[in-house]
C-alpha cells in the first residue's frame, strides 16, 4: 500500500477531517456502484483507497457552499 500524506489530504479539504471523510466515503460509494475510476489503480485496490488517491491528486473536490444571506 502506498503512503498518503495526511496533511496533503487535509489541505485538499480545507483542513477539515469531517469534509475529507465525507468526500472520500461518497466517492468510494460511487466507485463501488460502478462509476469509472479517475486514477489508474490495480484491480484489487479497495474503492476507499482509490477515492483517497483521487482526492490527493486533485481529481475529486468538494463543492463549496454559498454563503447564506
Amino acid at each position: 500500500m502506498e503512503y498518503m500524506d495526511r496533511e496533503e489530504l487535509l489541505s485538499k479539504s480545507n483542513n477539515s477531517v469531517f469534509k475529507l471523510v465525507n468526500l472520500a466515503a461518497k466517492r468510494a460509494l460511487e466507485i463501488a456502484e460502478g462509476q469509472p475510476k479517475l486514477v489508474t489503480e490495480k484491480a484489487e485496490v479497495k474503492s476507499s483507497t482509490v477515492a483517497l488517491h483521487e482526492i490527493s491528486e486533485g481529481k475529486v473536490q468538494s463543492k463549496k457552499n454559498k454563503a447564506k444571506e
